[in-house]
């Protein structure tokens, strides 16, 4: 039993360390359980991203960044995900040869501008569906903790949209 601060503060402490070593050592995101997605935020909402047009997904990141503004960036009013399956998974991915955008450009700053949004809390959950049908390699995908593999994009948006998350689609 952990009675103490620093018996609890380092059983976190050794869990997270397991949890990173975990994702190190399978080199791609860890898989969300769809029935552990909790709304604990009085506004919530999900981001579908199921297209391939970088201006449109840099609009989206733009959007979300205005969205957090209005609540003052305070991540106890207000959560925002990401869901990505189809053409918009190659915004998650560190390698797109063997992809159907093999021969495209990602500019790094899209990434980097999700990053700065994942200060925030916001999480990209990412299609297994889409990696499995177009066989993407998972480790080929970006290894930070804001990213999770779910089942299928499109049912983890109706899973979020059932828990009270709103639902967005920059188009």
């Amino acid at each position: 039993m952990l009675t103490s601060r620093r018996q609890i503060i380092g059983a976190m402490t050794a869990t997270g360390a397991a949890i990173a070593a975990t994702r190190v050592a399978s080199g791609a995101p860890a898989v969300l359980d769809l029935s552990t997605i909790k709304k604990d935020t009085d506004f919530a909402c999900l981001y579908h991203c199921d297209f391939g047009d970088p201006q449109r997904f840099s609009q989206m990141l733009q959007n979300m960044l205005n969205h957090y503004s209005a609540y003052e960036f305070d991540t106890f009013k207000l959560k925002l995900v990401v869901v990505a399956h189809g053409a918009g998974l190659k915004f998650f991915l560190n390698d797109l040869s063997g992809t159907p955008w093999a021969n495209e450009k990602i500019d790094p700053d899209l990434y980097r501008r999700f990053l700065g949004l994942a200060q925030y809390g916001v999480e990209g959950f990412l299609c297994q569906i889409t990696y499995k049908r177009l066989k993407i390699d998972p480790t080929k995908t970006k290894t930070d903790a804001a990213l999770k593999f779910v089942p299928s994009g499109v049912a983890t948006v109706a899973e979020l949209q059932a828990k009270g998350f709103g639902y967005l689609k920059v188009g």
